[in-house]
């Protein structure tokens, strides 16, 4: 629990925050007792503590957002090795090849911002650049910052080293980041290039950011700009040599500003009358709701938005639970950027080959995140990741093969998760995923369930599942089921080969049984727990899903 205390006060009057919804804030902190000096009294049943003076600068990565690690540590982790920028005009190993600052979880404290762009200022003086392979971009969650650093003089000074203000959304962090440069993206490919992103987003994982940055890791909006200018993750960005300017080696600490340098900018140039300008108006619904509201025309063509098919077969509910084949068998830890990655579409993927067919130029492919609209275009996403570990495709020695495939039964064929996923819908054959602990971490992206329903999944049964995409999958009318302790997929030697159903009456957190039929003959009877946790998760499971259950309730409160 974190205290309500006058710094809280202070942020929302800057950030524009009416006179009476503060005061509404504090009374309330102080009469509930979550004020900070009423907290300093309470008793805890454990205390953990911190000592501030070893907080230091951190990043998290690669490939996961919660793999904290200190800047001084680069070198003991082998992220940073012994380095020499390359003087033959290619690329170094670990090339940063994006430097973004992104996503509103950093942009929203100007702090945060200030201090970025107080290091481009600095480095601006001392004449340093950022390397030519990095691609800059800075895309704040509000328009209040660009407000501010023009009012204060320093957007220039980000511009210069490349941090352009590019838009106030999602970008670089949901794997939006736009295409490469043509030559840098081939030099990639032809050396087998570990390239890396680093950004200052909140998720990390493979293949999220861009298909050709290996990995990714997390960093503070000031670090994003210093490692624009280092050009590598393998340099020690804390005690390496980042330029040199009147004889002098520069490093991170004669550019990272001091916290009075902050301040003061803040304290200058930062004002709550920005964001009322920016806020109320965006919020002034008076003209839309005057304006017509007709039905919506869809476009059969279109390849972002197009008419869902939500309502129809086995969508609508018709689910039989039984001689259901597994689409994929999955290891620990799937997030949903394996289910549904955001990336940016290649041309290769199925996405990218419908597109293509579609008319569109690859140039305006852009990326999963942005076809949402589509479900042509957004189920081919599905399972469409290249780090996916099926462990239904094994190479030669016997080990999972990585990549985008599944292996169709009975023949027992390997393809493309997509082609997969046709074969399977052409022969409407009812699908369920086997799966480890942690199904479904990561950001609560909508597809990740909409994706495996269209493919026709109808059961997922997992050693534990992340809270939301739990609720998403029954919000899509799939079954979540969760194994009893000390059986996986692993005890039950299960390969693919084997068809399932499920048998019970579903009921919160009931008993049901998991039928497998594995191909020799045999049959298993296994007790799951029906990850239905709740009443009202039976009645949206048993209407199909959440928009059906919606529908039902419409519809009686009309004849009512």
């Amino acid at each position: 629990m974190f205290a309500i205390d006058q710094q809280t006060i202070d942020y929302l009057k800057l950030t524009g925050r009416d006179e009476a919804q503060v005061k509404l804030v504090e009374t309330y902190a102080k009469t509930a007792g979550l004020w900070a000096e009423a907290l300093k009294t309470a008793e805890y049943p454990r205390v953990l503590k911190l000592d501030l003076s070893t907080v230091t600068r951190n990043m998290a990565g690669p490939s996961n957002p919660h793999a904290r690690f200190s800047t001084t540590d680069l070198a003991a982790k082998g992220i940073a090795t012994p380095y020499e920028e390359p003087t033959d005009g290619k690329m170094p190993d670990g090339a940063v090849i994006i430097a973004a600052i992104t996503s509103c979880t950093n942009t929203s404290n100007p702090r945060n911002v200030v201090a970025a762009a107080l290091l481009a200022r600095n480095a601006n003086r001392l004449g340093l650049k950022r390397k030519p392979w990095v691609k800059t971009s800075f895309a704040p969650g509000s328009k209040v910052a660009e407000v501010y650093l023009k009012e204060a003089g320093l957007l220039p000074e980000m511009e210069a080293l490349g941090f352009g203000v590019v838009g106030f959304a999602c970008t670089t962090c949901n794997g939006m980041s736009g295409a490469l440069d043509p030559k840098i993206q081939q030099e990639i490919i032809d050396r087998d290039l570990y390239a890396t992103a680093v950004l200052s987003g909140n998720r990390n994982f493979d293949g999220r950011i861009h298909p050709y940055a290996k990995q990714a890791f997390l960093a503070s909006p000031p670090l994003v700009v210093a490692y624009a200018i280092a050009g590598s993750i393998r340099f020690d960005i804390e005690n390496g040599v980042l330029g040199v300017a009147d004889g002098k080696k520069i490093r991170l600490k004669d550019l990272w500003p001091s916290d009075e340098e902050i301040d003061a900018v803040v304290a200058g140039f930062v004002k709550p009358q920005q964001f009322r300008d920016i806020y109320i108006p965006m919020f002034d619904t008076g003209a839309a709701e005057r304006a017509p509201s007709p039905l919506y025309d869809w476009r059969p063509m279109s390849t972002y938005i197009r008419r869902p098919p939500y309502w129809e077969g086995a969508l609508a509910g018709e689910r039989t639970l039984k001689g259901m084949r597994p689409l994929a068998i999955l290891p620990d830890n799937i997030t949903t950027d394996h289910l549904s990655p955001s990336n940016a579409i290649l041309p290769t993927s199925a996405a990218g080959e419908y597109l293509a067919k579609m008319g569109l130029p690859e140039e305006d492919f852009n990326s999963y995140a942005t076809h949402r609209g589509d479900h042509l275009t957004a189920q081919r996403a599905t399972f469409a990741n290249p780090k996916l570990f099926n462990e239904m495709v094994k190479n030669e020695d016997g080990t999972t093969k990585q990549g985008s495939l599944a292996r169709v039964e009975p023949e027992g064929q390997v393809m493309r998760m997509w082609e997969a996923i046709e074969t399977y819908m052409n022969r409407k054959q009812p699908l369920i995923i086997i799966a480890g602990a942690d199904y479904g971490q990561g950001s609560s992206r909508d597809w990740a369930a909409k994706g495996v329903r269209l493919a026709g999944v109808e059961a997922i049964v997992a050693e534990g599942f992340e809270r939301i995409h739990r609720t998403n999958l029954i919000g899509m009318g799939v079954l979540p089921l969760q194994f009893k302790e000390g059986t996986n997929r692993h005890t039950l030697a299960l390969d693919g080969t084997e068809t399932y159903d499920v048998i019970g009456t579903r009921e919160p957190r009931c008993d049901l049984t998991l039928v497998i039929h594995r191909r020799n003959g045999e049959k298993v009877e296994v007790p799951v727990t029906c990850r239905l946790d709740t009443a009202e998760e039976v009645l949206i499971y048993e209407a199909g899903g959440v928009l059906q259950r919606f529908a039902q309730d419409f519809l009686e409160g009309a004849v009512a």
